[in-house]
């Protein structure tokens, strides 16, 4: 960490938000490599009283992790919308 964001309070990193959607929670966690951020998300539902969980990694990169994490969510709804609970089978 840079001695400015130690001053300043300052984070490299964008504030991850839990979104519902249909009834999932989306978590965008979107993972650093280099100058990139991979699209990655966990997608969370209760189902019969168990807290299901899925973790969805894709190739696609971005460079800012605000863009990221747009992205991370867009992709977790096109899967729900596709996949629906069989996410967790």
């Amino acid at each position: 960490m840079s001695i400015f964001k130690k001053l300043f309070g300052g984070s490299a990193e964008a504030k991850t938000l839990t979104e519902t959607y249909e009834g999932f929670e989306i978590t965008p966690t979107p993972v650093a490599e280099g100058n990139t951020y991979r699209v990655a998300a966990t997608i969370e539902k209760e189902v019969d009283g168990k807290r299901l969980s899925h973790k969805l990694v894709r190739a696609d990169t971005l460079q800012g992790p605000e863009e990221a994490q747009k992205a991370c969510i867009r992709k977790a709804k096109q899967v729900i919308d596709e996949q629906g609970e069989r996410l967790f089978r």
